[in-house]
């Protein structure tokens, strides 16, 4: 059901009853590995090039998902997936190796709600019974595409952010009443907004404005309170970005406690770990959620969370040509099941 301007509410409240989720070296000296099911020991996880190493975290990720499902992929109907590199290639060779009919998505780091906020549209509306929705991204293949391979050595200004190493990837399913899982409720769609920056190393910064728009239509659509939520949390903003996000919200009058709102590129690293202004990818939000942020929901840490990822819509060739960059912002709300509902 449409719901305000940009809302969708999924009343049949599809589960996510499974998930898989990958990572690199990086991403096993931080502060989250312990919510990852694969943790690499290098970056070409036995691949000739890091976009080939991409496609197997996002294909192991695949694999994790279904073997705790207990599924076949016969049983899923549709794939929804995307990544930042040229074409999205990981995502579709990865598409290509499992066989279920895909959907390639591209909103950059944003990709991983988006695809969410389709898959549970489509399964809220019986147009599938089991839809796999996921996202990655892989460090040296993104900096080599957007700025300069990692060989390179190139330094960083303080407000530039790493791009994380890893796939999550979630099974959204129809509802079974009474099973403890994570449903989502509904889905904000964000407008592409863009407030004329265009710092590649900047991109929290950029991104800001875009989160906030998101997060005020949410609020203004589904005519709540931010208290409804125990977290509200954007993908990939890091301090840069969130800070900004939150200061543009207080200024809109929009009641967020600080403490409710949080940033995954600001979970996932520990302090020591040089990542700057904090971590960003598109398989930034994706692992976060379906690794640490769904295990917290089952443990009971937060009944009520809304996910917000961000996407920076720029490329090589528009940077190129002196283009701003125009960003954009998707919103999925998330509950635990109520026994019996």
């Amino acid at each position: 059901m449409l719901k305000g301007q940009q809302s969708w509410v999924f009343e049949n409240r599809p589960m996510i009853l499974a998930t898989g989720v990958s990572g690199g070296p990086f991403e096993a000296n931080g502060n989250l590995a312990d919510d990852f099911d694969t943790l690499h020991e290098d970056l070409w996880m036995g691949m000739d090039s890091y976009e080939k190493a991409q496609r197997v975290l996002l294909e192991e990720a695949i694999t994790t998902t279904l073997e705790k499902a207990r599924m076949d992929k016969e049983q899923i109907e549709f794939l929804f997936a995307g990544d930042l590199i040229n074409q999205i290639t990981p995502s579709s060779f990865a598409a290509r190796t499992v066989q279920i009919p895909y959907f390639g998505l591209f909103g950059a780091c944003s990709t991983s709600m988006e695809g969410l906020a389709l898959a549970s549209f489509v399964v809220n509306y019986k147009g599938a019974h089991n839809v796999l929705t996921g996202a990655s991204s892989h460090n040296a293949a993104t900096e080599k595409q957007f700025r300069y391979p990692t060989e390179y050595g190139g330094q960083k200004p303080p407000t530039a952010q790493w791009t994380v190493t890893g796939a999550g990837v979630g099974l959204v399913t129809e509802n079974v009443p009474g099973q403890q899982h994570p449903v989502t409720t509904s889905a904000t769609i964000g407008k592409v907004i863009d407030m004329g920056l265009s710092d590649p190393f900047n991109m929290g910064g950029a991104m800001a404005p875009a989160a906030a728009d998101t997060i005020l239509a949410h609020f203004r659509d589904m005519e709540l309170d931010p208290s409804y939520y125990d977290l509200i949390i954007t993908g990939d903003l890091g301090r840069i970005g969130q800070e900004t996000t939150f200061e543009l919200l207080t200024k809109s009058g929009l009641n967020i406690e600080r403490n409710q709102f949080q940033d995954c590129g600001l979970l996932l690293y520990k302090d020591d770990q040089p990542v700057q202004s904090g971590a960003s990818g598109a398989g930034c939000s994706a692992v976060v959620l379906y690794g640490h942020l769904l295990n917290q929901m089952k443990k009971g840490v937060y009944k009520r969370i809304l996910v917000v990822a961000t996407g920076a819509l720029l490329s090589p060739l528009s940077f190129q040509q002196k283009e701003s960059i125009p960003c954009i912002a998707h919103a999925v709300s998330i509950e635990m099941n109520e026994v019996g509902g």
